[in-house]
């Protein structure tokens, strides 16, 4: 089936929108931020009674991404795309087929107060579906219910319209987001996201094992989960017959789902090494940018210390289909925190363990610290040891691999 009439111009499409919108009183683009005076949640003003305020705004809409094995391989997808600093009158257009997979990342820190905006500018290239969506702030310990993005429980965000969730950022750790509608179906296409939360321990100085770190992954009292840099790595993956479906407006395999494209921050290697945000993806037909320009494929999964700098990987895996295990050749591995709690027991005793490997089911989380004292300079890999994952579809030598490079 030729779906290329199916996908309505840009323009188009926003005109349509804006013109709904003119004539509907209970929809339309609101941000709710402290301080902001021109309603595109940034501070401009910060308020003395939310000293601690951080906003953000969300566009909920769809897009493409390319795949590892074919340049010209590309998937559709629902996603994210951060519109902060948009004007209200112009965050219908600019989020429209501007999806990122993985979603914008989202960086806190304990005791923050979070206003995140969602905006749902409708889907460019489904019409035909009217789907509302939501923000699920996975694990979060306090949400209110009508915040937690829930359909049964709480608000889901119809096309054209915009709510601002409120979090009081209470507890640290490494959290992760999605859509909660329909969620077999949005978190396949790709509505999911890193985030995570530093403790109010930063910035103090503490010595542990002979090293002072300012940095840490909770509020340990004794320096034990200090480091240097980190990286959000998201483990996830895609099953193109089902994308390709959903394009072609055909029933959709739930019960069949098989993803063969296994991918670390929505790349697959050797792309995960790219530092760069690939570029946009190109649409075979007509030579154009499929995505009307906007990149969709933004965060890289290489990572890079200097030796002697003890690293903390944020690995969060939030697959529909399967568990994943992945290893760090050669690299010696300490979880410090699963499920966004410090792996300390009810009498404060220290539960760290070491491994050569990390095992996660979607909607899991885990804080893992890398030593690099004493290991020779050089480039590891972190990879999958389900073996069959080491490719882009039918393609091998690719898939859920990236590199940690200690120079």
């Amino acid at each position: 089936m030729d779906t290329s009439d199916l996908r309505m111009p840009v323009r188009l499409l926003a005109a349509s929108i804006a013109c709904a919108l003119t004539h509907t009183s209970h929809a339309g683009v609101y941000v709710q931020c402290p301080g902001d005076i021109n309603g595109d949640a940034v501070i401009d003003n910060p308020d003395p009674n939310h000293p601690r305020a951080v906003c953000k705004h969300l566009a909920a809409g769809d897009g493409f991404i390319r795949m590892g094995d074919d340049i010209e391989k590309l998937q559709y997808i629902f996603g994210f795309s951060d519109v902060t600093g948009v004007p209200s009158d112009q965050v219908i257009d600019t989020g429209l087929l501007a999806a990122n997979f993985p979603a914008p990342t989202i960086s806190l820190r304990e005791g923050d107060e979070f206003y995140l905006t969602l905006t749902n500018v409708a889907l460019a290239i489904r019409p035909d579906l009217f789907d509302p969506h939501s923000v699920h702030f996975h694990g979060f310990p306090n949400a209110a219910s009508v915040f937690d993005g829930v359909p049964e429980g709480s608000i889901a965000v119809n096309q054209g319209e915009s709510l601002t969730y409120y979090y009081n950022i209470v507890e640290p750790g490494t959290f992760i987001y999605h859509c909660h509608v329909e969620a077999a179906e949005h978190m396949q296409m790709g509505m999911l996201g890193n985030l995570y939360v530093h403790p109010s321990q930063d910035g103090t100085s503490k010595t542990y094992d002979g090293k002072t770190y300012t940095k840490f992954v909770y509020n340990d009292g004794d320096g034990s989960t200090g480091y240097d840099v980190e990286f959000p790595l998201q483990l996830g993956s895609f099953d193109p017959v089902f994308h390709d479906l959903h394009l072609q407006i055909q029933p959709l395999p739930f019960a069949n789902m098989k993803d063969t494209y296994p991918m670390i921050n929505g790349r697959g290697y050797p792309d995960t090494v790219n530092p760069a945000q690939l570029p946009t993806p190109i649409d075979p037909e007509t030579g154009e940018s499929a995505n009307n320009g906007n990149q969709s494929q933004k965060v890289s999964s290489l990572v890079t210390a200097s030796a002697g700098q003890r690293i903390l990987l944020r690995i969060s895996n939030l697959n529909v289909t399967n568990f994943y295990t992945v290893a760090a050749l050669g690299l010696p591995m300490t979880v410090v925190g699963t499920g966004a709690h410090i792996l300390r027991g009810p009498t404060g005793k220290t539960l760290y363990y070491d491994t050569s490997s990390i095992t996660l089911g979607g909607g899991e989380a885990v804080d893992v610290l890398i030593d690099t004292r004493g290991i020779a300079p050089g480039t590891y890999f972190l990879y999958t040891t389900n073996l069959n994952y080491l490719s882009n579809n039918t393609e091998d030598y690719g898939g859920m691999m990236t590199e940690i490079v200690i120079n």
